[in-house]
């Protein structure tokens, strides 16, 4: 055997075992990123439940004749700053993270009021329709929850597998960037009481 084919024979060797890692690195990111931003999807989907039934609960409330117009107002205009936040699946970063995350927290804000104001109107209260908007506006926010967590549980599994060594090295090369997680806001480890059970 000629002495030089031994090194080429070596450097084959190597070159198809570092092609299958590249690719194989390459192949999973892509699916671990692709399961991301389909959870991401999700949440997006879960919150938008929630503006359409908010939109039939202010339709029911307005049928109330002497509603309080500015609670019912800062419920509308929250609820159009949140519809009209949206965030390319492309550009999940933490700034637009962030952008979103607070026009659903004036929503939720604005909501609460709502709800509390709405308990000086018994015949409001007692309603069929606004029940049963309030049971569904209920499980929709558990959903969100839900979904939320899954989320940030797919990232991190895209995480994990683009920025462990060696792995950090290839992600660099094909593009793959960190993602961002949905983060809690400052404060809500103390969850406000929203009560949905009038007497």
């Amino acid at each position: 055997m000629k002495k030089w084919l031994i090194p080429v024979i070596i450097l084959v060797v190597l070159a198809f075992v570092m092609y299958n890692w590249a690719v194989g690195f390459n192949n999973t990111a892509v699916e671990y990123e692709a399961n991301a931003k389909t959870a991401w999807s999700n949440v997006e989907s879960a919150y938008q439940r929630r503006n359409d039934l908010i939109g039939n609960l202010v339709k029911t409330v307005q049928g109330a004749a002497d509603f309080e117009r500015t609670t019912l107002t800062e419920v509308i205009e929250a609820r159009a700053k949140a519809t009209a936040t949206n965030i390319d699946v492309e550009n999940l970063t933490p700034e637009s993270m962030a952008a979103f995350q607070q026009a659903q927290s004036g929503l939720s804000s604005a909501l609460s009021r709502l709800l509390v104001t709405i308990e000086r109107y018994p015949d409001l209260k007692a309603n069929q329709n606004f029940l049963d908007l309030q049971s569904q506006l209920e499980s929709t926010e558990n959903r969100i929850n839900v979904e939320r967590n899954r989320f940030n549980e797919a990232v991190n599994i895209y995480d994990i597998h683009t920025t462990k060594f060696p792995n950090k090295i290839l992600a660099g090369w094909f593009g793959f960037e960190e993602m961002a997680r949905y983060q809690a806001e400052a404060g809500s480890e103390q969850a406000p009481e929203v009560d949905f059970e009038f007497n």
